[in-house]
């Protein structure tokens, strides 16, 4: 019993920075590395979902910022290649 408790812990730790690393691309500091800063902004800061839902007004189906989080691009983009 103990060791099948010790092998699904190890197997959720070692599977749980899979499951994370899908939405990290996603994230203000990766599109802020790929693309730069954004303008009249410092670091990161202009690519916040907060911020670009200021810019573009809150998606279809969704409130607030919520649809311009790491995860919900994740879940939503048709495309996983670039």
């Amino acid at each position: 019993m103990k060791r099948s408790i010790a092998i699904a812990a190890l197997s959720m730790l070692i599977a749980a920075p899979a499951f994370a690393q899908g939405a990290s691309k996603y994230t203000p500091g990766h599109q802020m590395q790929d693309q730069g800063s954004y303008k009249n902004t410092s670091g990161a800061s202009g690519y916040a979902p907060g911020q670009v839902m200021h810019r573009k007004g809150s998606r279809k189906g969704t409130t607030g910022a919520s649809g311009y989080t790491p995860a919900y691009k994740m879940k939503h983009h048709k495309s996983t290649t670039r």
